[in-house]
């Protein structure tokens, strides 16, 4: 059985406004990870519908869009994930080289989005992190947002985020990504106010405006004697991303602020372009991996 984690996100702002939020700070974070041979590559970012019966049989074959009427259509992107230096050591000690690319296919029919992560190129079947998500104008009170059946609703280990309390690495720490310490005054797409934050004290339960992404993780990594292990540090490793990238999503809110989708789809273009070039020079760029994560 795949291990199942259930992560919940609180934010201090809308639904509609993280969904123009997210996507400026993935284009943002792909940047910054990406420069000396390693980094992201953006093979797709296009429309998709599920007229298309192939699509739509696939995804509900891998049970994704449980609900056909009101997830119909949306933005498909998929990328490969260059990291050869940034997995632990023990994985290189087994995977030959070059097989470490990673495979990201995202179905995004916001509130609701899906991403598979794979390696088809060796793993195949035997590793898979399947992320399904919901974003709802809540305080992640949900039982059960996902609506997962009796078994896998058990099985499943709840774990909340707090984008300004929870701990971070010395490494992964900078001051102006510190939501306890940043203050969103005035958007720079508008020049409006915004006055939002710093988040402190009882944040979660006070802010106003408030939302929830519920964040299903499900892995499997089906490798004998070193699968539980590696399980285990892709959760932990999923719980940092999620920390981080929501603690960056928060404090660039002056720089995504006020635009639109129209101006996101600009900024993706332009972002792939930019990537294509950044994998090409430098040096390595972004997150490192920390082997005693994996003990």
């Amino acid at each position: 059985m795949p291990s199942i984690y259930e992560y919940r996100v609180v934010l201090p702002m809308t639904v509609a406004e993280y969904q123009v939020a997210q996507l400026w700070s993935v284009a943002e974070a792909s940047k910054n990870e990406t420069g000396g041979g390693e980094g992201i590559e953006v093979l797709v970012n296009e429309e998709f519908d599920f007229e298309d019966e192939i699509m739509k049989k696939k995804a509900i074959d891998n049970g994704y869009f449980k609900d056909q009427d009101k997830f119909k259509k949306g933005q498909y992107t998929h990328k490969i994930y260059h990291l050869e230096s940034r997995v632990p050591k023990f994985i290189k000690m087994i995977a030959p080289t070059g097989s470490l690319k990673i495979h990201e296919k995202a179905w995004n029919a916001y509130p609701y989005c899906v991403t598979e992560i794979t390696n088809p190129d060796y793993m195949k079947d035997g590793f898979y992190i399947i992320i399904e998500t919901i974003h709802a104008s809540d305080r992640g009170t949900q039982e059960n947002a996902h609506g997962l059946n009796p078994v896998d609703a058990k099985a499943r280990v709840v774990v909340p985020i707090d984008i300004s309390k929870d701990k971070v690495s010395n490494s992964d720490y900078k001051a102006e990504w510190d939501p306890a310490k940043v203050r969103a005054e005035k958007s720079e797409n508008t020049g409006k106010p915004i006055g939002r934050g710093p988040l402190t004290g009882d944040w979660i339960n006070t802010v106003e405006p408030v939302m929830c992404a519920y964040k299903l993780v499900s892995c499997k990594f089906k490798w004998l004697g070193i699968q539980g292990k590696v399980e285990r540090f892709i959760q932990s490793q999923e719980k940092r991303i999620f920390t981080n990238f929501h603690r960056q999503v928060y404090c660039w809110m002056e720089k995504w602020f006020g635009l639109t989708m129209d101006d996101i789809r600009e900024i993706e273009r332009k972002t792939k372009a930019e990537l294509d070039e950044q994998r090409k020079q430098g040096d390595v760029r972004g997150t490192k991996v920390d082997d005693k994560d994996t003990k």
